[in-house]
């Protein structure tokens, strides 16, 4: 059974680096894993592309034969590729039981009410596929009240939309510590607590946000948000291997990939590992890591990925050192043109 992830968010959000993050990541762990670019726009990514939507029709094509914007001319291309699933079908065929990350575009009408993108892959679950929908925010939307409401209801909107397994998430959390000091904890944010209190600040942010009509909108969307209690956040840092860990584990339980993955009985340590221990960072090391004390911890990290190296080289040097013997016995044997045969028993 194939599983995969649909990789969704604004612009912005960093839906392709995530996708090269966790490819590499995955290669790292021992996971078959391919890309497949389903933004027409995206003419140059960072990944290998094991299959590509530009090879089936491309944004500047129809923006040209049909005089449509870029917004208008995306839309466009995902209903052609939706008419033309067999395209995607046979590629994936190919991909036999690799598990796929789906680099989407950044058109947010896509997943909020446009319904092609819904219906492709309500086609690939029918065909077997496991997927979970990764909505990605930049957490520069904790700067700002508004930013931050305004991303709630978007990836509320897209839980609705698409009807996946969902997991909403903060990237580039690493960039947190350099912005101004955030009014409430990152658990705050991230479990997506009674919004009434960021009240006070969203009305310090604009003084229109303190009139009567937008006061009473601003309380119905947080007893909206509230009300419906699906809204919730993980964090993001994709060059650190312990927050890509961390988010991979908590992607496998919610598609089901945990509790019975396609790789065989054979896994190793490390992917045994991966599937069933719990995760290893909750919000409040992370605010730790990222927000409180992250010079510190770069710095600890750097000094134990340095021992690392040195202590793999020096492992290295001794295997080497190791099959000196047996490697000088075989150049002797070589430059004196002896032949050394083993005698059939």
């Amino acid at each position: 059974m194939p599983f995969g992830q649909l990789v969704v968010g604004s612009p912005g959000a960093g839906k392709s680096t995530y996708c090269d993050g966790m490819h590499q990541f995955m290669g790292a762990i021992g996971r078959q894993c391919s890309v497949i670019n389903l933004d027409p726009a995206n003419d140059h990514t960072n990944y290998p592309c094991a299959l590509d939507i530009r090879d089936l029709v491309t944004l500047e094509e129809i923006m040209a034969d049909d005089r449509l914007g870029p917004n208008g001319g995306v839309l466009y291309a995902l209903e052609e590729l939706e008419n033309n699933m067999e395209w995607l079908e046979n590629g994936l065929r190919d991909l036999d039981n690799d598990y796929v990350l789906f680099d989407c575009p950044g058109q947010v009408e896509l997943y909020t009410h446009h319904n092609s993108l819904r219906n492709i892959f309500y086609r690939l679950q029918k065909l077997g596929y496991r997927l979970v929908s990764v909505h990605l925010s930049d957490s520069f939307c904790l700067t700002q009240p508004s930013l931050y409401i305004s991303n709630v209801l978007l990836a509320l909107r897209a839980m609705l939309q698409m009807d996946l397994p969902h997991i909403n998430v903060l990237t580039k959390i690493d960039k947190v510590s350099a912005y101004d000091p955030l009014p409430f904890s990152l658990d705050y944010y991230t479990e997506v607590q009674d919004l009434t209190y960021l009240m006070p600040s969203l009305d310090a942010e604009s003084p229109r946000l303190r009139e009567g009509k937008f006061s009473k909108l601003n309380q119905a969307i947080a007893n909206m948000v509230e009300q419906f209690g699906l809204v919730a956040f993980e964090v993001l840092a994709v060059e650190n291997k312990k927050s890509m860990m961390h988010l991979l584990r908590v992607i496998d339980r919610a598609g089901g990939y945990a509790f019975g993955s396609a790789e065989g009985t054979n896994d190793t340590i490390w992917q045994v590992a991966m599937r069933n221990e719990t995760s290893m960072m909750d919000v409040q090391d992370t605010q730790e890591r990222w927000i409180d004390n992250k010079e510190a911890y770069d710095e600890a990290e750097l000094k134990e990925e340095e021992e690392q190296d040195k202590l793999r080289q020096a492992q290295a040097e001794a295997a080497g050192a190791a099959a000196g013997p047996l490697a000088d016995v075989a150049q002797q044997l070589s430059s004196s043109g002896i032949k050394v045969t083993r005698k059939k028993k």
